[in-house]
């Protein structure tokens, strides 16, 4: 997968530094889709995407492509794409219960098994990965990639096959990023991560299995958060539709719901 590295954003000019027409494209669409500039459900007009990056048709549809393969964007017959729409409460649950079976236990096998190389990735990805969260929509696209290679590398330096394979095929990271996008999960996830990171640097199995679990709840618990956040924005917009403004405040217009 290409490197958020790269990423730039759509209103910036082209970038100098050598980098392919399919990855421009995949690099543009996916931290739309995760900054949720494309909304979930969404139509994906090629044609303006490809004005505005003055790059033709082809790459753009190879780009999504890559994405329809990540459960990111959909291609309808005689339609084109659109944008994967936002897993469901009861599909997140059912997420978290796998991810909780398997991932604690590959952070202890890796704790024991990993290599000096796979310790030194670890290792320079939590320094990354404290930069990666001063607010804006880049940093935030790039803080979402590295939670994703933070769990693909404790995956593969498990040393089993296929629990790296079934943890990368969930493709659920940046799934769950687009519900959190604008919250404080950053600034919380990291310190879960540097716990993480720490154990599979001492080499203790324990100390991982338990770090990787806390770090699982905690993620589900802003989850949770985030759902009743927009179930309460849901019913508040429906009480402002059916009973228009406040009797309190008649002479005010009324805020819109963020």
């Amino acid at each position: 997968m290409p490197s958020f590295a790269r990423l730039v954003a759509l209103e910036e000019v082209r970038p100098a530094y050598p980098q392919s027409l399919v990855e421009l494209a995949y690099e543009q669409l996916l931290s739309m889709l995760v900054t949720m500039k494309i909304a979930p459900g969404a139509h994906i007009g090629i044609e303006a995407l490809a004005r505005k990056l003055q790059i033709s048709q082809t790459p753009i549809r190879e780009a999504l492509t890559l994405l329809e393969a990540q459960k990111l964007a959909h291609k309808i017959p005689n339609v084109g794409f659109r944008a994967a729409s936002l897993l469901t409460r009861e599909e997140i649950a059912d997420l978290f219960e796998l991810r909780l079976l398997i991932e604690p236990q590959a952070a202890a096998f890796a704790a024991e098994r990993s290599d000096e190389t796979a310790l030194r990735a670890l290792a320079k990805l939590s320094g990354e990965m404290s930069l990666a969260q001063t607010g804006d929509e880049l940093a935030y696209a790039q803080f979402a990639e590295g939670d994703a290679k933070l769990h693909h590398l404790v995956a593969t330096a498990s040393g089993n096959r296929f629990i790296a394979e079934t943890i990368e095929g969930l493709h659920v990271h940046l799934h769950i990023f687009r519900f959190l996008f604008k919250t404080n999960a950053p600034s919380e996830a990291v310190k879960e991560h540097e716990t993480i990171i720490e154990a599979l640097l001492a080499r203790d199995p324990v100390a991982a299995e338990a770090a990787m679990r806390a770090h699982l709840h905690a993620s589900r618990r802003r989850m949770d958060q985030a759902f009743a956040e927009q179930e309460r924005v849901a019913v508040a917009a429906d009480k402002s539709d059916g009973e228009g403004p406040s009797p309190r405040a008649p002479r005010t217009r009324r805020r819109r719901t963020v």
